[in-house]
């Protein structure tokens, strides 16, 4: 999109609501390009200047950003403040540079719940939930006057579908834009906020997509299919699988096609430029970039998904192999999509897909102004393929007369082997898919005790609020009545935490209910079973040497289980176990059963769950199930491992950004969760440890938009250009460097004593000091001493020695003998400038041994 700005009506100061110059300004920036609107786009954009709602319900690929686009325009030029909302944040992201790119990086911010930038902007790019938690904390005294609200498909998503029917139940006032490719009948849409806000509502829903699509069932092996395409021409091709596992495998098999010339990788070079690479995945995704096979997913860090969009969009990239993450509307060009199956597993069962997701992925195929039409592929099962197979084989054997043709041999023929619990689909199921509409978009409201602080945060009554959000809501009057028992019971679960309190009087505000004085400004709740840890916090002794990480752990208790990095950790506990076994001569049958009883660790579990059984006495709509004990947060700090120092421990290279989801969520939740007078001084260091930790993982999107806000420090097109996520400023932050430093220093330590050199070794082979080195380390020290101390003593700080220089910190830490000697050091040097660009402590071991040898 071009930019917008010259093409404004009026002013900031000025704005205009005048119709006709708000239509004539939004198509002058048009043709300023080259650009005419399709008639669906310039039926919208009148709609959308006369203050209607717009609902989109047009195919992919048929111009729904730019009618969402000419709302924000509309918007500005009215003096409104506007919102745009998307599902993920990946998008969120792509909305929110090119709104930089038409009106200024001044104008536009950012939030995700996890960043905010620049938001006090009158133009907003923010994640569904957010828009959401505003209607429930302003209502009708919003001063938003227009949202967007892309993917509006999620509406009908079990989980998150409430972030999308909030807005329109609390925001009367504010003309929505609902844009969606897959909404179904929208009859329910229209007479709904007809009614609630006296506005017309413009349904756009006849447009032509504008490249069509072809749709073919294929009984070629995958490779052969693959190949098939790319001798075609018509790549680039979206390989869609339904597991991360399976999209990487798929890729890296795909690693060393030829599928580039000479130029291309040359231009793939310049793009990527010196972009970060960490160890592990990104050094996998940086190999397979460079060749033009790109991967996409979930589990992906932000800034590797980022750069496989920005790729993908400068069209270098032939292949991505990815689940069906870019099918939520990521503008990428695509030519052709090819679905390796029909099932996926949706956390519950494995299962068809429905007509919605068959479009929303189908749909990514072919792109305006490029192609003529889009290739949909889907791969016949694996079993139905070799099926196939050997029954043209068999045909042939007959007519060539080399099988008697008799009912007996006939009996033989093949039949398809279906793995025992797979889920089989068929060309008939294809057919289903393409020529049935979406299925009906059904509501999910829910009530937390978050959006019930929100409601009491808002002026007025909260009680009448909630009554409003409730009963007007789209639910049936059966589940409107189980919310409104629900939000009894958790404003009592709140008010005994003593979170909120009831007032004797009404305040300023009118509100009879009012949040404690002593929380913080952006406290809140997201977590069902958040007021039973804050309860559990204050109970814990302030005595106890172990308050902070137990705090901790009561916090991670209440996350929501991310299961992959759990199963890795009790898979290397059950992996350690089991040697130990092995060396103490443990019989075969007894090894099993120790092992059975290993689980991921999970601290105060006992006490939790024992406190949560008479919690639920007087609180009964509390679920045992949201009660989940783990240690993630408090693992990776007691031992001192870096953020890639875990993901290599546990082998979580194709999840590092599930890990990062998880702490990041940790981290707002003890920073908006605890009370202000439940923290102690060591508390708010081990928050402030992680949130530095986060940011220093994936920062690229503050960077991108501080180079976008700053375009004199930068030459360029910001826009547009690949950037390097350079985190800023580890190496400033020096008390919570010197923390890393010490934890990482003290695990070396404990590994030591423990004589755990294959540990030591994954930490420092880098820098010379592999298992050979440590052993032979191990073996002098043991010469003179029986042991390590690992207890308080040894932890004092006088035992650890740094220096701080411009570049290097010289660091020294001393080992606790036996007889106090203290005549044994492990010594490193922290490369500053190495630490500031991995996000995380770059330690390098240069010496053990003696200290008068040094």
């Amino acid at each position: 999109m071009p930019s917008l700005s010259p093409f404004l009506p009026g002013t900031a100061d000025a704005p205009v609501s005048d119709q006709d110059a708000i239509v004539d300004g939004f198509l002058a920036s048009q043709e300023a390009v080259g650009r005419t609107l399709y008639p669906h786009q310039e039926e919208a954009l009148l709609a959308i200047a006369a203050g209607d709602h717009v609902i989109a319900a047009t195919p992919t690929g048929s111009g729904k950003t730019t009618i969402g686009y000419a709302a924000i325009f509309a918007a500005v030029a009215r003096g409104e403040r506007a919102y745009y909302t998307a599902p993920i944040k990946a998008l969120v992201s792509e909305k929110f540079f090119d709104l930089v790119a038409m009106f200024g990086a001044d104008m536009v911010g950012m939030m995700t719940g996890d960043s905010s930038v620049n938001h006090d902007a009158p133009i907003i790019v923010c994640t569904a939930e957010i828009l959401a938690n505003h209607a429930l904390r302003d209502g009708p005294t919003s001063d938003v006057g227009l949202a967007v609200m892309d993917e509006f498909h999620f509406y009908g998503d079990s989980q998150r579908g409430w972030a999308w029917q909030v807005p329109l139940l609390e925001l009367p006032r504010c003309q929505m834009v609902l844009m969606s490719a897959t909404l179904g009948d929208v009859t329910a849409f229209v007479t709904d906020l007809e009614e609630r806000t006296e506005r017309d509502v413009t349904v756009v829903a006849d447009a032509p997509r504008p490249v069509p699509l072809d749709f073919r069932w294929s009984l070629d092996p995958l490779p052969d299919t693959i190949r098939t395409v790319l001798e075609d021409r018509d790549a680039p091709v979206y390989i869609v699988h339904f597991t991360q596992k399976d999209a990487l495998e798929q890729a890296q098999a795909l690693s060393g096609t030829k599928v580039l010339s000479a130029e291309e990788a040359e231009r793939i070079r310049e793009l990527i430029g010196d972009f970060r690479f960490s160890r592990g995945f990104g050094q996998i995704l940086s190999k397979l970039v460079r060749q033009g096979i790109g991967v996409h997913h979930a589990g992906m860090l932000p800034k590797y998904r980022r750069l496989v969009e920005r790729l993908a969009q400068s069209g270098l990239l032939k292949i991505i192999c990815g689940t069906d993450t870019l099918g939520v509307g990521i503008n990428v060009p695509i030519r052709t999509v090819l679905l390796t199956g029909l099932a996926k597993y949706d956390g519950r069962r494995s299962r068809l897909l429905n007509a919605r997701e068959f479009h929303q992925i189908a749909g990514r195929a072919g792109r305006a102004g490029f192609d003529t039409v889009g290739h949909v592929i889907v791969q016949a099962p694996e079993w139905t393929i070799e099926f196939e197979q050997q029954r043209a084989k068999q045909r042939a054997r007959e007519e060539n007369g080399q099988t008697p043709n008799s009912a007996k041999k006939r009996k033989k023929e093949p039949k398809p082997k279906i793995p025992e619990g797979a889920v089989s689909w068929s060309e008939a199921n294809l057919t289903k898919l393409v020529e049935n509409p979406p299925e009906p978009l059904r509501p999910h409201l829910r009530i937390t005790s978050s959006m019930l602080l929100a409601l009491i945060a808002r002026p007025g009554d909260a009680v009448a609020s909630a009554r409003h959000l409730i009963f007007t809501s789209h639910q049936t009057r059966s589940q409107q009545v189980a919310l409104a028992r629900q939000a009894i019971e958790l404003f009592r679960g709140l008010r005994d935490a003593d979170i909120v309190e009831v007032l004797p009087e009404p305040d300023h505000l009118g509100r009879r209910i009012a949040l404690t004085e002593d929380l913080q400004l952006d406290f809140t709740m997201n977590q069902p079973l958040a007021p039973f840890a804050i309860a559990m916090i204050d109970a814990l002794d302030e005595a106890s040497e172990t308050l902070t990480m137990d705090t901790v752990s009561i916090i991670e208790a209440i996350l929501e289980d991310p299961f992959q990095i759990l199963l890795a950790q009790q898979n290397a506990a059950k992996g350690e176990l089991l040697a130990e076994l092995k060396a103490d001569g443990v019989e075969y049958t007894e090894r099993m059963a120790l092992l059975d009883e290993v689980t991921w660790p999970r601290p105060l579990a006992e006490d939790l769950e024992a406190s949560l059984e008479i919690y639920r006495r007087s609180h009964p709509w509390v679920r045992e199930d949201d009660l989940s004990p783990k240690s993630i947060v408090r693992e990776i700090y007691e031992t001192g491992q870096t953020f890639s120092e875990f993901v290599q421990r546990y082998g979580l290279q194709r999840s590092e950004g599930i890990v990062l989801r998880y702490l990041s969520d940790a981290y707002q939740a003890m920073r908006r969760t605890i009370p202000q007078d439940l923290r102690t001084e060591e508390l708010e260091d081990v928050i402030e440890w992680l949130g530095v930790l986060v940011r220093g993982i994936d920062s690229s999107l503050l960077d991108e938009w501080e180079a976008l806000a700053h375009p004199a420090d930068d030459e360029g097109d910001a826009a547009s250009e690949v950037r390097p996520a350079s985190p800023r400023g580890l190496s400033a932050q020096t008390k919570v460097l010197r923390r890393m430093v010490r934890a990482a220093m003290w695990q070396r330590v404990e590994h030591f004593a423990f004589e755990r050199e294959a540990r030591l070794a994954e930490l420092d082979g880098a820098s010379g000091w592999d298992r050979k080195a440590w052993a032979q380390a191990m073996d002098d020290y043991y010469d003179t001493y029986d042991e390590v101390g690992i207890d308080a003593p040894a932890r004092s700080p006088k035992l650890l020695q740094i220096i701080e220089e411009s570049k290097v910190w010289r660091i020294r830490q001393v080992l606790d003998d036996p007889q106090g000697h203290h005549d044994w050091a492990i010594e490193a040097e922290l490369d500053l400038e190495a630490t500031d660009e991995a996000g995380e402590p770059v330690l390098a071991i240069t010496k053990v041994g003696e200290i008068s040898a040094f």
